[in-house]
């Protein structure tokens, strides 16, 4: 069953939002670049290669070597052999270890980007999904960033790759009800925290995409003067409890264990239709407005399923295909690493579109307008 997500009814000319601009944004990633020839090499000479089949060892292989839309990805590793640690307490120590250290970067420069202090934030909200701390991510980035000790500290998990849009509604409704007048979004994902080898095809692809990375926005009911006004106009989510066992985490041995299955990028090519359709509808604005794509680069056959139902170029697509070559599949993080990019790389002024999907399975969509 589907079940649709709104803010308020849906009609046409209505607001729909409160008042919501972002005004600085900034992401981070570890230091070291991996690139897909290195893992390969890495991985055909590890232990564990060994003890997958035949079958397991092509597919990562042909992933891994082939033309799948990543030239690098950035992993909280050094050396890259620490991937093959697969005890559940070394995972934690390495989602603990780097996630408020990503995190806490991530907001830094999102602070600097909109020339605003850390005690001017009153709100601060992380997503994760790659690994589970008490207390939360919060704690531990608000004590590096200096934040007031008064500021609510919100911890979300468990919405997977999809999980920045969710996150920004949460600021939205902050904002709305007077509870902050700026506050921090934050998501974060350690996914070499995550990662498992057996000969299940999704588990393997997930161990070949996923790139570990933070992406941090300043989210104000008001825009700063003097910075680029980017201001919220519309969202919509929708969620399909029926598709859930196609993209989800599962517990395996104390460890996490990816689903990824082959319908994923169907269902993200048609969610993210239906989700933009609606939009589109309840606030008057023309699919032929919009001028620039912030989509999740969620891999190769996912851009190329959005591509074919949204009616697209390869040059909308530009910015998330240059994200994914470079960082590999961000997670969560993945949009603030796609509107970063557009912004630097002087995206058009206007109508702008971003959608995020992940597990649930759910899917986002919001309606910037940038000047």
């Amino acid at each position: 069953m589907e079940q649709e997500l709104a803010l308020v009814h849906p009609k046409a000319g209505r607001r729909q939002h409160a008042n919501m601009f972002m005004t600085g944004i900034g992401t981070a990633a570890p230091a070291r670049r991996y690139p897909q020839t290195a893992c390969w090499e890495a991985l055909r000479s590890a232990p564990q290669f060994g003890g997958l089949g035949p079958r397991g060892q092509a597919l990562l292989k042909k992933v891994l070597l082939g033309a799948n839309g990543i030239t690098a990805r950035r992993l909280a590793l050094d050396p890259l052999s620490e991937v093959f640690d697969l005890r559940p307490d070394a995972l934690h120590a390495r989602f603990a270890r780097h996630a408020p250290d990503l995190a806490t970067t991530a907001a830094e420069r999102a602070l600097g980007d909109a020339g605003v202090q850390a005690s001017e934030i009153d709100a601060v909200v992380i997503s994760t999904c790659t690994g589970y701390l008490c207390p939360g991510l919060t704690s531990y980035v608000s004590e590096r960033l200096g934040l007031r000790p008064d500021a609510l500290a919100l911890d979300l998990v468990g919405q997977g790759c999809g999980a920045a849009l969710p996150n920004f509604r949460t600021v939205e409704a902050l904002l709305a009800a007077g509870r902050a007048r700026r506050a921090l979004s934050i998501c974060v994902e350690v996914c070499s925290a995550a990662f498992y080898l057996d000969d299940d095809p999704g588990v393997l692809i997930s161990a070949c995409l996923f790139g570990d990375g933070a992406g941090a926005a300043v989210l104000a009911g008001a825009p700063e003067p003097g910075r680029r006004r980017i201001e919220w106009r519309a969202v919509h989510s929708l969620l399909s409890a029926a598709d859930r066992d196609y993209l989800r985490f599962e517990q395996t041995g104390g460890m996490l264990r990816n689903i990824l299955t082959r319908q994923v990028p169907a269902l993200a090519g048609k969610y993210a239709e239906k989700v933009l359709a609606d939009t589109l509808a309840a606030s008057g604005l023309a699919r032929g407005d919009l001028n620039t794509w912030i989509l999740h680069a969620g891999g190769r056959e996912i851009l190329n399923s959005l591509r074919d139902r949204l009616a697209l170029t390869e040059a909308d697509l530009r910015w998330s295909a240059g994200v994914l070559a470079e960082f590999g599949n961000v997670s969560s993080a993945s949009v603030y690493f796609v509107l970063q990019a557009a912004l630097a790389g002087g995206a058009p002024g206007g109508d702008w579109w971003m959608t995020s999907f992940g597990a649930g399975f759910s899917c986002h969509g919001a309606w910037w307008r940038v000047e």
